[in-house]
């Protein structure tokens, strides 16, 4: 098949829309439901996000997408107890594939929900028991067990998108799109992520370890598929924060870093013996995390509003105990799809744990961010390497 219509393109005044192939057949099928252009932009990118993380790591990988940007990416590490807790994976024995989605989809809940999916290998049963306790619109991966295509298909009604993609399609060279009746022609960001782009680490701190590298590849792999301008924080194999589509670096950097911040939150103990009432929708559990962590959680206490989500009256999470647990987190690495054009935006990093850094390079005040992280320790490499999406 060689081409494949859709009901509409980004929005529903958008008519017609399709995708096709003006050469050969569509490298993906699908295998149930109906997929939109959205989730179509979703699912190619999301697919080649994961392949080059398995390729750069050697860990199955997975990646949660939203309006074409990262939610969550990551590698298929164990979880410890806590992290199963918080991304509620009880009831099922984690395979290492079922790790990596765990990872993805549990590092940022709120902007996950109703995410579309991307698995570097097969759907084993593991992984497809997580997907199904979640609000998704679909999922790409380039095979599906008989058992996970089955716990697939039952969900949404039946309704739910599952492609499957050929892994061994490779695009042409030169990539082309339409933007007001003008065609863009460009060649393919073939860019390879390795560790010698990891190599010019030009601050008096030289040391980066293999795990190091490894958080920082991730890092650089994430953002190369997010859009711009994008700033990546990564912990243990997976990122824990991504900010995407700001125009200000700062502005990036502080929001990934407040995600960040979050998640660390999230394992507080103070987050960790939270008792919600029965029968809880797992949304609007995620939303009163949120909102208990932030500066709206009082709200939630006063008047008895915290009885439509809590068991108990949750103590108050006051802003000393979570400066104090935020102190507690380290070995972040962080990456920047173009270079840091002030020493802030260290500053802002270093208050989320951040102590290695990648970045292109190239700001006439480049001296003034090495200076900064000089003055934390940080260990910071130029790739030499710009990493804008569009």
């Amino acid at each position: 098949m060689n081409e494949l219509q859709l009901k509409y393109g980004c929005n529903p005044n958008q008519k017609p829309s399709r995708v096709f192939m003006e050469n050969g057949e569509l490298p993906f099928e699908v295998l149930s439901g109906k997929p939109g252009y959205i989730n179509l932009l979703d699912a190619l990118n999301g697919w080649q996000l994961v392949k080059e993380l398995k390729a750069a790591t050697g860990l199955p990988a997975a990646t949660s997408f939203k309006h074409v940007s990262p939610a969550g990416a990551a590698v298929g590490l164990p979880l410890s107890d806590t992290l199963k807790k918080i991304y509620f994976t009880d009831g099922v024995e984690l395979s290492p594939l079922a790790n990596a989605y765990a990872r993805a989809r549990g590092a940022d809940r709120m902007s996950s929900f109703g995410d579309f999916i991307a698995l570097s290998d097969e759907c084993d049963e593991a992984t497809a028991l997580l997907i199904k306790k979640e609000v998704s619109d679909g999922v790409i991966a380039p095979g599906y067990t008989d058992a996970a295509l089955e716990i697939l298909k039952s969900k949404k009604k039946g309704n739910y998108n599952i492609i499957k993609i050929d892994e061994n399609y490779k695009p042409a060279e030169i990539e082309r799109k339409q933007v007001f009746g003008v065609t863009f022609e460009q060649g393919r960001n073939e860019l390879d992520i390795n560790d010698e782009l990891l190599s010019n680490v030009v601050t008096e701190n030289k040391s980066l370890t293999d795990e190091e590298k490894r958080d920082l590849k991730i890092a650089l792999i994430t953002l190369k598929y997010t859009q711009s301008n994008s700033v990546c924080y990564v912990k243990d194999g997976q990122a824990i924060g991504i900010g995407a589509g700001q125009q200000s670096r700062i502005h990036c950097t502080r929001l990934a870093g407040n995600k960040a911040d979050i998640w660390w939150l999230r394992q507080a103990p103070q987050v960790l013996s939270l008792e919600f009432v029965d029968g809880i929708k797992r949304a609007d559990r995620d939303n009163a995390i949120d909102v208990y962590i932030s500066d709206e959680h009082m709200d939630v206490l006063a008047d008895g509003a915290w009885e439509k989500v809590f068991k108990v009256k949750p103590p108050v999470f006051t802003k000393e105990e979570q400066k104090e647990w935020l102190a507690k987190n380290t070995g972040v690495a962080l990456g920047s799809d173009a270079f840091f054009p002030f020493g802030d935006n260290i500053e802002r990093a270093h208050k989320s744990g951040v102590t290695v850094i990648a970045q292109p390079g190239g700001s006439i005040r480049d001296d003034n961010v090495i200076e900064t992280c000089n003055k934390y320790n940080m260990a910071m490499a130029f790739t030499g390497i710009r990493l804008f999406h569009h």
